[in-house]
């Protein structure tokens, strides 16, 4: 009730509400049309305007005289003013559309929207946790540990934690962050986000440490399976990763040899058998001072019972810091056959007969010339490589130490002339020492002549109560000269391989040793790519935990890898993940004109360079289509139009 601003009348002020009931059954009401102050007409009227224009909208395709029959021309005319209002205004639309709510036969969903309204909100990287999930899948891990009586929440969140430490490898608390903030991962794995926290991943980490043995044998025969790979050669070798901090009781954290020159830190080392086309065999992780040579019994012991009949007398490829004699002898007694590089030059040998020089090239084009040779050491055969480049970088790298170790020579001896100088016989022998010791490789071809006399001035030696006089020795000269007959570079770019095999041809040992590459790349990917150096977990367990993380993303990696590699596709796992990034999981809003907000959440169509690899790896290019909701504007709740009316209200 208002005042009539043309009568000066407290009267009724009218609108056209739209009534419905929303999903909580509770009944709503929208203004369609201000029909203002209505005073010439009756309730009856009213009623009767109500309730043609309610049937008018409802049966919008129904002729006009099966509508309720009136003569009343004031209350035909108000009917007419106010469907005309709401047509011009398009307000019969969302009338009709509310109570229709009918796809087309075409599978079209057509909404009337507000361009200014639509929004884009929750952007998040998916492409490569949805690659490296297809991969995982593929590798049915999921499968196996349900198998191993796991739940399912525990099961994808192990499968959330593995793809984050291959996409993208961090801590756990930044990968927490990663995954709350960046990633659809949840999204892919079905993981409540809300439930993510470092120390769930802490847990999960060292739960799927627990069935190292298992799963890792599962992988193995899986990815035989997968692949068809027959494990006819094993690469076995060792690599190192530090710690960051003291490590103060560490039963695996050793000082020792570090590969990263990090002398200062303690180590732990991995040791691993890998098949030439890079996936794990076993894995071991042992303690940081132990030597690389006594590692492989145990290895191989593992092995052999792991391994499937058919891979018992496989080709062990190792390199020359663990081809000790006795390994090689253990190899041979437990069955299988040895390739590896000769620990010392061959100074005696023979060419075997009717055996003749073979050249080929390398990946880089650069001609390598091999040639069998028998050595009367023992019944072994031994493979001659000479490579023109290998020799032309040595040679340089003889001729820079030579220089080096000849300028730290002359300083020596220019000190014996300056005043000052370091002349005491003692002394000098000192500094060459660390000089030779500086420069191992070239000290061994000179011959250095040393002059020494006694000086007259007398040296007191303080001796348990008494004091007794001793001549001081002085250097006067230093002299040096290459042995005769001795050519520094005699060596240069040749090696010999040594292998227990007897029928295979030159080039086929060539080709068997080159797989040892395969797993130098292995701990590139580890190392690098997953980010397994440095350590920082204090404790022993957290630190085995977090290895056997990263090893187990490395299965995705390289089954990821290897596939593309088969499509001759030869991207690092860096750039493939870059790559997938491109491909987003984005939100869209948008208002209606029924003042509803429709909510849609899809993927990004993948780009020409994010295709190539789904089709070459044969996955799919999304996890899902289209995600819709409708929700009330106010309420930001679904909305149904169920017994709709008109009603004129005041």
């Amino acid at each position: 009730m208002r005042t009539n601003p043309k009568t000066n009348l407290y009267s009724g002020y009218y609108r056209l509400v739209e009534s419905y009931r929303n999903n909580q059954d509770r009944v709503c009401h929208r203004t369609i049309l201000n029909a203002g102050y209505l005073d010439e007409l009756s309730t009856d009227q009213l009623n009767l305007i109500q309730k043609i224009l309610t049937q008018k909208v409802s049966r919008s395709d129904t002729p006009l005289f099966d509508l309720p029959f009136t003569e009343d021309a004031t209350v035909i005319r108000y009917v007419d003013e106010f469907y005309n209002r709401m047509v011009a205004e398009k307000r019969i639309d969302v009338l009709l559309e509310r109570q229709q709510k009918k796809v087309p036969k075409d599978g079209k969903d057509l909404q009337t929207i507000d361009i200014n309204s639509i929004k884009n909100k929750d952007v998040r990287e998916i492409g490569a946790e949805w690659l490296s999930y297809q991969a995982m899948s593929q590798l049915q891990i999921a499968p196996f540990l349900e198998a191993q009586g796991w739940e399912q929440e525990d099961i994808k969140l192990a499968q959330s934690h593995i793809i984050s430490r291959a996409v993208y490898p961090a801590s756990e608390l930044e990968t927490s962050r990663w995954i709350k903030q960046n990633s659809s991962v949840c999204e892919v794995t079905g993981y409540d986000i809300e439930k993510i926290t470092k120390d769930r991943l802490y847990t999960i980490s060292k739960k799927l440490y627990s069935e190292k043995q298992a799963l890792e044998q599962h992988l193995s025969v899986r990815t035989n399976e997968l692949f068809d790979i027959q494990d006819k050669i094993m690469l076995y070798d060792l690599t190192n990763t530090y710690f960051e901090g003291r490590k103060q009781g560490s039963k695996l954290a050793k000082y020792g040899r570090s590969k990263e020159k990090r002398n200062d830190a303690k180590i732990v080392v991995l040791a691993m058998v890998v098949n030439p086309e890079g996936f794990i065999k076993y894995s071991s992780i042992l303690e940081g001072n132990i030597a690389d040579s006594k590692t492989l019994e145990g290895m191989i012991n593992e092995l052999r019972i792991k391994t499937s009949s058919s891979t018992k007398k496989a080709l062990v490829v190792i390199d020359a810091g663990i081809a000790t004699d006795a390994n090689l002898k253990m190899i041979k007694d437990k069955g299988y056959d040895y390739l590896c590089v000769s620990r010392s030059s061959l100074k005696n040998y023979n060419i075997e007969a009717g055996a003749t020089t073979l050249t080929i090239t390398d990946n880089k084009k650069q001609k390598i010339d091999l040639c069998r040779v028998k050595s009367d050491r023992n019944t072994d055969y031994y493979l001659k490589v000479e490579s023109h480049s290998k020799e032309l970088k040595e040679r340089s790298m003889n001729e820079q130490f030579r220089s080096r170790f000849e300028s730290g020579l002359q300083k020596i001896a220019d000190s014996l002339t300056k005043k000052g100088g370091v002349k005491q016989q003692d002394k000098v022998y000192e500094r060459i020492g660390r000089l030779k010791q500086k420069y191992p490789s070239i000290q061994r071809y000179f011959d250095i002549d040393i002059q020494i006399k006694e000086d007259d001035l007398p040296k007191r030696k303080k001796k348990a109560n008494t004091t007794a006089e001793e001549k001081k020795k002085i250097v006067t000269s230093i002299k040096w000269a290459v042995k005769e007959g001795v050519d520094i570079n005699a060596r240069s770019g040749v090696y010999f391989l040594r292998t227990s095999l007897e029928a295979s041809s030159e080039d086929a040992l060539w080709q068997f040793y080159n797989t040892i590459r395969e797993i130098e790349a292995t701990f590139r990917v580890l190392k690098t790519d997953l980010d397994l150096r440095p350590i920082y977990h204090q404790k022993d367990e957290s630190t085995m935990a977090h290895l056997h993380l990263g090893l187990l993303a490395y299965w995705i990696v390289n089954t990821v890898r290897h596939q593309l590699k088969q499509e001759g596709i030869h991207s690092g796992w860096k750039e493939i993940v870059r790559t997938m990034n491109t491909q987003k999981a984005v939100t869209t809003l948008a208002q209606n004109i029924q003042d509803e907000v429709i909510i849609i959440r899809r993927c990004s169509e993948p780009n020409q360079h994010v295709r190539k690899l789904y089709d070459a790896l044969k996955f799919k290019y999304a996890p899902f289509a289209k995600k819709k909701s409708v929700v009330h504007k106010a309420e930001l709740e679904n909305c149904q139009s169920t017994d709709m009316q008109l009603s004129l209200s005041g």
